[in-house]
């Protein structure tokens, strides 16, 4: 007789993940406008099925809240990411409510570069068997980022895939979809020489860059992730565990506080992995430059830190890491003053930190 195998023998509890499945529900509905998700037609199945077919709905109705600005020509954004090996720490950490802010951060800081809106989220997560508890607190972290972005979490996917991952691995990734009126389209096209660079504060690594931190703390300096590092105030696991600053609101609002025909804002930089001199340059505009002050902006504790920690050199920082500016603007020098009075209104730090001119196309640090 041959041996009897089952799903569960081979490493997948439909049950269990039934159970996990609908113990998310409610986290994906605290971030619902019900004037937008269209909810599903059926009760929950037996079981914990029936969390909304085999798509999610938005409505796009343009008599209903999305169109309340009387868009003309809408456009979809659309862009995905991953929150990288920082969900290492997390793990090393067994805190796990927290990268679901870096997953959203990593998407929505980026749609926001077009002038866009977040509308809906979805996620997708990969583990080697069903872990309800880590689920959830995943998810909660993933609502928690969709709420201060004010876009929809409406679904995802969990993987089960025990062939592929080892115990205690997991992986993530997200996808975000948004609008933007055509004639609103930030892309950089309106740079000119001159603009003023406004660089917002970082809330510290953000999620870049983690593959070095990692060798630098864990391998080359043999710290835990509870050692106390004096010079932060904090643990090791606290300080890379902080999550990615969402800018979705208050960016969206400096934009929107300025008439499109004055093309105030003419461009915005997520400044991820390959820092301020990559990010930046990719919507400078053939024959412009942008000229940055070293020191002109608030460096967090956490990066002087890291460089004595690996003798890091600074190119190889700047090129790495954010360095305590998350996120640019570049705008019309005569609105710099004002936009970073508008951010330190929404509780953000911001500061002019150089400025645009004509020459080969990059980002150079002096």
């Amino acid at each position: 007789m041959p041996e009897r195998w089952d799903y569960k023998r081979a490493g997948l509890d439909l049950e269990k993940y039934a159970a996990t499945m609908a113990g998310l529900q409610p986290l994906l509905a605290r971030t619902h406008d019900p004037t937008r998700v269209i909810p599903p037609p059926f009760p929950a199945r037996k079981g914990g099925k029936g969390a909304g077919g085999f798509a999610s709905l938005f409505d796009l109705d343009p008599d209903a809240w999305l169109f309340s600005r009387k868009y003309k020509h809408p456009v979809l954004v659309t862009c995905t990411d991953g929150v990288g090996s920082k969900l290492k720490v997390a793990g090393l950490m067994k805190t796990f409510d927290t990268v679901g802010i870096d997953l959203v951060a990593m998407s929505v800081n980026d749609l926001i570069c077009t002038g866009g809106e977040p509308l809906v989220f979805l996620d997708y997560i990969a583990m080697p068997a069903d872990d309800p508890d880590l689920t959830l607190k995943l998810v909660k972290g993933i609502s928690d980022g969709c709420k201060e972005a004010e876009c929809s979490l409406v679904g995802g996917e969990t993987a089960i895939l025990p062939d592929f991952y080892a115990p205690g691995d997991f992986d993530m990734a997200g996808f975000c979809a948004g609008v933007v009126e055509r004639d609103r389209v930030i892309d950089g096209r309106h740079i000119q020489a001159g603009d003023a660079v406004v660089g917002l504060a970082s809330s510290g690594l953000h999620s870049n860059g983690y593959s070095l931190v990692r060798k630098v703390v864990f391998e080359a300096a043999k710290l835990t992730v509870d050692a106390q590092v004096p010079e932060l105030g904090t643990t090791v696991g606290e300080a890379l565990l902080t999550p990615t600053r969402i800018y979705v609101k208050p960016v969206r609002e400096v934009v929107e506080h300025y008439p499109v025909k004055k093309r105030v804002i003419r461009g915005l930089a997520n400044v991820t992995g390959g820092g301020l001199i990559d990010n930046l340059a990719r919507v400078l505009p053939p024959g412009k430059r942008a000229v940055l002050r070293r020191g002109s902006w608030k460096m967090p504790p956490v990066f002087g830190w890291l460089q004595k920690l690996g003798d890091i050199p600074q190119p190889e920082m700047d090129r790495v890491f954010n360095g305590g500016v998350g996120f640019c603007v570049v705008c019309s020098p005569h609105f710099a003053e004002s936009i970073v009075k508008q951010f330190a209104d929404h509780g953000i730090e911001a500061w002019p930190i150089g400025d645009i001119r004509d020459g080969e196309t990059g980002v150079e640090i002096v």
